[in-house]
């Protein structure tokens, strides 16, 4: 039905019947509580009584700074509508500390002691909900950080059976002393092995043994649509060992986090506060990914946008934790490709060689743009992400075998690891 204005309504002989519906107001009941992930400590209690003059110019300072508020609100909310963008990411917690680095002054642990992470690549029948529950939820734990006159509170997942935790560096960062909370409602003192702030990991260690290990699976088998569980402590201890479930929503996902690019598994499985470090399960019941953010708007409501850390990067990560107290620096291949792979015959693919840095890996191996990359290290590589995931089981100074096809022949040639990222 096309719109008329006044004066067309006025028409003789034409009647124009016209309904304005009443501005309204979104009503929602609302559940208020401190959240969890940064809070400070709760105020002094009042004086004492007050008397009928103190609680009328009280009321009277609560409607002014209530109004103030309000005001200030609308303001900031049209300033936000011009000037920022419209989806932001954003840590678990609400309110987001500055980027500035804060240290870990947790008792430390040394590294180098601990057996390394594995990620199963086979696996057993599908499980119900209840199984998967049943099977990963002892091994989640809840993680409480003391920092100067706040605390941080968050997940973690036991992945050895002496006591070795993953969690999410946010989590600890700023902190000074940290518990952990087992299954069983047993709360332990826990120490800092190590931890990477730019991929969003640290371990964590407690003095225990026969701890119940989830066992991790391969994030390299998910495909969009597969179903996933994520187990946390959404709001805080109370609602701790929460379940939820969703499905895949995307992988290989590249999402600008705080001035970095870190690439993850997108869900739509609830992440709230709380659920930072804790685990991503498949129908297996293995862990398949580290939540770690969900994205948030800073005008409207979003949901269902949860990221998750690759288990096959956090292996790679955790691992270089265990053994050198600090991720290692990824080495430089040397060469530019195209992000999608092209068919070149009838059962190969490979990706497409656009530019090559000179004196680089790739181009003392003879590598020459027009090549394609077919494999890498015995791995298939249909896209751009096949070989980062590749590369980043390499070192500094290792050496990395490669297939390229080249006018119609396969070529065997090895790359001489001997620059690091960023270092060319």
């Amino acid at each position: 039905m096309e719109h008329q204005t006044d004066q067309e309504a006025r028409i003789p002989g034409e009647v124009v019947e016209t309904y304005r519906q009443p501005d309204t107001q979104e009503v929602v009941e609302t559940y208020v509580r401190p959240l969890p992930g940064r809070w400070l400590p709760a105020p002094p209690p009042a004086a004492g009584p007050r008397t009928r003059r103190q609680r009328r110019k009280g009321l009277w300072i609560a409607l002014a700074s209530c109004a103030a508020v309000v005001l200030l609100a609308a303001g900031a909310f049209l300033w936000d509508l011009m000037t920022r963008p419209a989806l932001s990411i954003g840590f678990d917690y609400p309110e987001e500390t500055e980027s500035v680095p804060l240290e870990i002054t947790i008792p430390t642990y040394p590294y180098g002691e601990a057996d390394p992470l594995t990620v199963e690549t086979d696996h057993g029948p599908a499980l119900t909900t209840q199984e998967i529950y049943r099977r990963v939820n002892p091994s989640v734990v809840t993680i409480l950080v003391q920092l100067d006159g706040e605390a941080s509170l968050g997940t973690g997942v036991i992945f050895s059976e002496d006591g070795y935790i993953l969690t999410n560096y946010h989590v600890l960062e700023g902190g000074r002393d940290c518990t952990v909370t087992l299954d069983n409602d047993r709360t332990y003192a826990a120490q800092y092995v190590a931890g990477d702030r730019d991929n969003d990991l640290a371990v964590l260690k407690v003095d225990l043994t026969g701890l119940p290990a989830a066992t991790f699976g391969d994030s390299d088998a998910l495909t969009v649509g597969d179903p996933v569980y994520a187990i946390g402590n959404p709001l805080g201890v109370e609602l701790r060992g929460t379940l939820t479930d969703g499905i895949v929503s995307a992988i290989n996902r590249d999402v600008w986090v705080d001035g970095r690019t870190m690439n993850l598994i997108q869900t739509n499985a609830a992440l709230n506060s709380g659920n930072s470090g804790g685990p991503l399960v498949n129908v297996y019941g293995q862990v398949v990914g580290i939540n770690t953010i969900k994205m948030s708007s800073a005008y409207s409501n979003v949901e269902g946008l949860g990221f998750a850390i690759p288990s096959t990067t956090v292996q790679v990560l955790v691992n270089d934790l265990l053994t050198y107290g600090e991720v290692q620096p990824e080495p430089s291949l040397g060469l530019t490709v195209s992000k999608v792979g092209t068919q070149l015959d009838e059962d190969l693919w490979g990706i497409e060689v656009l530019d090559i840095t000179r004196g680089s890996a790739a181009d003392v191996a003879g590598i020459q743009p027009g090549d394609f990359v077919v494999s890498a290290n015995g791995t298939a590589v249909d896209t751009s992400s096949d070989l980062l995931r590749v590369r980043r089981q390499f070192h500094v100074g290792d050496q990395m075998p490669l297939t390229i096809w080249r006018d119609g022949e396969l070529l065997d040639v090895t790359l001489f690891l001997e620059t690091a990222v960023g270092a060319e």
